[in-house]
């Protein structure tokens, strides 16, 4: 994957390094910098780039659009940690720690709108089908965002409900990511609509993993304290698949336990039930399904073996991670 990647990774980086903001009024423009010096997998970036070449154009073309979803990601993360009351992101102060709520309100913003202007350097054609697309998917992490919230204070979550958030709430942007390189190479039709949903099928599967991981990943390997998930209570693919594989008193049990405060043993014990359950399989099973789904888009794709390779070794990198 590192010697097929590397250069859009390299690119992307070195792109986002370059972006300037205006120096006054500093408490704006600050906190913009500051988000996107904290890094991250820039991943979402790199597939618009990965796809603008796979359809036969040099990505470079691409940065503008690569750079607009990154901005887009990142002020979505600035109001994600707002509403979280997260006091870090990426081992760093969120921008509302450092700054205030207001300035991170604003700044986040500020983001938005700037995505907007990269997006609207390309001809008129392409910038509305950019635009379209961007909007679309700018309402529809919104409203995963809101469900979210939502589900927080609901008792009941159904399992079709939690897959339909995390849809909306993270994999439509890589779908759009990967659907923005495709129109910036002038991709038929159908071979954009399957490299959207492989985007989709293979952000689902990659939240679905995320879960998973949370609770069964190599403490050593994954960098953050495991079952935080079940600590903080939060309604995953498996405390869901659990509620609804339980005989009674396991549910009673499963619902006693997740209103027990937060400690080491409500994660043993969550693990020894989520066992006599086989919840790790059934979720690994469902994440499997929705990375089947997206090799099968894959697959459709109408354009050469040689194209499809960064894009299968992405998915498996991407699904035999452990952090």
């Amino acid at each position: 994957m590192e010697s097929n990647l590397q250069k859009y990774l390299q690119f992307i980086e070195d792109s986002v390094k370059a972006v300037r903001f205006p120096e006054k009024p500093a408490s704006l423009y600050e906190p913009m910098s500051y988000i996107l010096r904290l890094g991250g997998k820039r991943m979402r970036p790199v597939l618009t780039l990965m796809a603008c070449d796979a359809f036969g154009s040099d990505y470079k073309n691409a940065q503008n659009a690569a750079l607009a979803v990154e901005l887009f990601h990142n002020f979505s993360l600035i109001h994600d940690d707002i509403m979280d009351k997260a006091p870090l992101r990426r081992g760093e102060q969120t921008v509302h720690t450092r700054w205030n709520e207001n300035t991170a309100i604003l700044s986040g913003d500020a983001l938005l709108i700037e995505a907007y202007k990269l997006l609207l350097t390309y001809d008129a054609g392409k910038s509305q089908s950019l635009i379209k697309l961007f909007n679309t998917t700018a309402t529809e992490v919104c409203e995963g965002q809101q469900y979210d919230m939502d589900f927080e204070s609901r008792t009941v979550v159904s399992i079709p409900e939690y897959l339909d958030m995390i849809r909306l709430k993270t994999a439509v942007l890589l779908g759009c990511s990967l659907q923005m390189g495709a129109i910036l190479s002038n991709a038929s039709a159908e071979n954009q609509t399957d490299i959207y949903h492989f985007g989709v099928n293979l952000g689902i599967a990659f939240q679905l993993q995320d879960d998973i991981l949370d609770l069964y990943a190599d403490q050593a390997k994954f960098g953050k304290q495991i079952g935080g998930d079940i600590r903080s209570n939060k309604k995953t693919y498996l405390v869901l698949k659990a509620f609804e594989d339980a005989t009674p008193d396991q549910h009673k049990a499963l619902s006693a336990l997740i209103q027990e405060k937060e400690s080491d043993q409500k994660v043993t014990n969550a693990v020894a039930l989520f066992a006599t359950l086989h919840i790790k399989e059934k979720a690994m099973a469902k994440m499997n399904e929705f990375y089947t789904t997206a090799m099968k888009n894959l697959a459709h794709l109408q354009i050469s073996e040689e194209h499809k390779k960064p894009f299968y070794e992405l998915a498996s990198f991407l699904m035999n991670r452990e952090n």
